[in-house]
């Protein structure tokens, strides 16, 4: 596509200079009018067939020759790039669609992000980061920058239809973060109509909206203001805990991590305590809490605490450590 732009441009500028050569010809040969000697320009290169507005002369003659097969051959070419691009263009955009729908339908157990805004933008990026399959559905996807590989849907999330597209029915969860809170409340309403069993997390902007949106279905609502304004605060007051907490958090960090770890059925985990399992003597890994399957949260487990199937364990340890644990935790005893 690219060839075909600088093609059409080198065209374009090559048609001007014939235009205004061609003026200046008719101006300098038959003495003629600065607008006649542009008139019969724009009616030769064009083969309009239209009565030359004045007789020419033997020269004239045989400079409207040279106009022609140089006009002519120009105004072809320019055509021909354009009907090229319109055609490739479109080509191209069937085939990207038919490429993307393909992908997607491949997806399963994969997330859907509602809106790329400054916020989308930060979670997309963290699940990249995580190796997490996700598709983005966004009315104006040209805010992606070129190369990006995202599978990106153009549409408005809160239509049916586009959730579908995005293949919700085997989706795992979904993130609403579009610009208002009605916008959200949408998206919620119809992603848990369309599969009750995903797990929502939206956007809410302004008081009140949070309840709203959890009764429309959401599991988890965040309120931006509400958490930067906790931050700001927390960092004023406890600076060292915040500190601890992003080091812990933070996405790229090398030396330590922080994760959620679920025990899976036939666990070689489930029915042991911490201490026989050896969490904490031979991984080194700080279970800070376990997270039971009817949502009860135990903070700092002793010892003698006993790990069932489908507990989540809140860890804080390196991340080969974690990844272990993780496999302990999936892999059958």
């Amino acid at each position: 596509m690219r060839g075909l732009r600088k093609r059409l441009i080198f065209a374009l500028i090559f048609i001007t200079c014939v235009v205004i050569a061609g003026s200046a010809g008719y101006m300098l040969i038959e003495g003629w009018s600065c607008l006649d000697s542009l008139y019969m320009t724009i009616i030769t290169i064009a083969s309009v067939g239209y009565k030359e507005i004045h007789d020419l002369s033997a020269n004239g003659r045989i400079f409207t020759i040279i106009l022609i097969i140089s006009g002519v051959g120009s105004v072809t070419y320019a055509l021909t790039t354009i009907a090229k691009i319109v055609v490739e263009g479109e080509i191209q955009e069937i085939f990207g669609r038919k490429r993307l729908e393909k992908k997607i339908k491949e997806l399963k157990n994969h997330y859907i992000v509602c809106g790329y805004g400054r916020m989308g933008r930060i979670i997309c990026r963290e699940l990249k980061e995580k190796d997490i399959k996700f598709v983005v559905i966004e009315k104006e996807p040209d805010t992606f920058e070129s190369g990006e590989e995202t599978l990106v849907l153009k549409g408005d999330a809160t239509k049916d239809e586009n959730l579908k597209e995005a293949g919700i029915e085997k989706a795992k969860g979904l993130i609403s973060v579009l610009p208002t809170d009605a916008e959200n409340l949408f998206v919620v309403l119809s992603a848990r109509e369309l599969n009750p069993k995903l797990f929502i997390v939206a956007r809410a902007g302004e008081e009140g909206s949070e309840q709203k949106l959890l009764r429309a279905g959401a599991d988890r609502v965040v309120s931006p203001y509400h958490i930067g304004g906790l931050r700001i605060a927390h960092t004023v007051l406890k600076p060292a805990v915040v500190d601890f907490i992003e080091f812990a958090t933070k996405s790229g960090n090398i030396d330590l991590q922080m994760e959620e770890i679920t025990v899976q059925n036939n666990s070689k985990l489930a029915g042991l305590t911490l201490d026989e399992c050896g969490i904490g003597r031979d991984l080194g890994i700080i279970v800070v809490a376990i997270k039971n399957a009817s949502g009860d949260m135990k903070f700092n487990p002793t010892f003698r605490t006993a790990i069932k199937a489908g507990d989540t364990l809140i860890a804080l340890g390196e991340i080969p450590k974690l990844k272990t644990l993780e496999d302990m935790a999936t892999v059958k005893g």
